[in-house]
């Protein structure tokens, strides 16, 4: 679990709920994604009740309590309502018993409500907690959208990964989402979300040059708060037919994060080469290889058709001798 923790006020901003009550404890830190349906506990059992997850009350809990006498109903809130409970979210604009806020107010916890169901809440506050608390890993490179597709461009210092990020954000052909460090973090097992840091958020450094804000100067066509990180190309100083080069690719390299492995390309950087241009044919090629087509296995078809043509010939000919 991340050491990072969310408030609820920032669950409140980020999601499309209103505050009923408990105002004045909004800074009560939220430590894990993991939201909780009380099923169970509304009917007294409570052995593996999580009361540091979000209790989320819908149509079946409020359901239920009803037929629970005002005694009942009070106990089991004040169960609930723990040192570690965040908040209460009830759904679907469901009347708040006064039981419930009697127990919230007691134990300082906010009551927070919404229009949307259930189902439709606990997927909002997921998907914001899970993107704010899941562990996080910084990368240094730079991070770029191509054609809808996050590359992760990697190399070693000075060997120009933040020029041809923005030689492809100038043709229109890119969108900068982070330069320098990149911000990782794993949205689902196959699924990694890039984002810049607060700090240099549209900022890219380009060396004799300075500081530009990419926004301001290419427009807001031209950034991305995030994107999903796909491709890792990495620049090296290194010559193809030297060691570890092949002309064709290693199709089978991979970059590792946070346990997810992504495709990596090996680019090397050498005089007169159009670095830019050679970035965007790898996320074109990566492109249609998702879509099934292989240019290099077409190479491979057609090498062995024009063999066996040949073998062919040469047969027929020997036949004739």
């Amino acid at each position: 679990m991340a050491d990072k923790t969310v408030t609820v006020k920032e669950l409140v901003d980020n999601t499309r709920l209103n505050i009923v009550s408990g105002t004045e404890y909004l800074n009560r830190p939220i430590t894990t994604a993991d939201i909780s349906r009380p099923g169970l506990e509304m009917t007294g059992y409570f052995t593996y009740y999580a009361p540091e997850r979000v209790q989320l009350l819908g149509i079946t809990e409020t359901s239920f309590s009803k037929r629970m006498s005002h005694d009942e109903l009070l106990m089991v809130y004040r169960k609930m309502a723990d040192a570690q409970t965040p908040a209460f979210v009830v759904s679907t604009n469901l009347p708040i018993a006064d039981e419930l806020k009697q127990a919230a107010d007691e134990a300082h916890i906010p009551i927070l409500t919404t229009h949307l169901t259930s189902s439709q809440i606990l997927s909002n506050m997921t998907y914001y907690l899970g993107g704010e608390l899941t562990p996080r890993q910084s990368v240094h490179g730079v991070l770029i959208d191509v054609h809808g597709l996050g590359v992760l461009i990697t190399g070693d210092a000075g060997i120009g990964k933040t020029e041809s990020a923005l030689e492809l954000i100038q043709q229109g052909k890119a969108r900068l989402v982070a330069d320098d460090r990149v911000d990782i973090h794993q949205e689902d097992e196959q699924r990694l979300i890039g984002q810049p840091s607060e700090v240099l958020q549209n900022l890219m450094e380009v060396r004799g040059v300075g500081i530009i804000d990419v926004q301001q100067v290419y427009g807001a066509v031209s950034v991305r708060s995030h994107a999903s990180v796909r491709l890792n190309i990495h620049l090296s100083n290194g010559k193809i037919g030297e060691e570890n080069f092949d002309r064709l690719g290693n199709e089978d390299e991979t970059l590792e994060i946070l346990g997810v492995k992504i495709k990596k390309m090996v680019v090397p950087v050498t005089p007169g080469r159009n670095t830019a241009s050679v970035i965007d044919a790898a996320a074109v090629k990566f492109r249609t290889q998702n879509m099934g087509y292989d240019a290099l296995k077409t190479l491979e078809q057609r090498m062995d058709k024009a063999i066996s043509a040949n073998e062919k010939e040469d047969a027929e000919e020997k036949k004739h001798d």
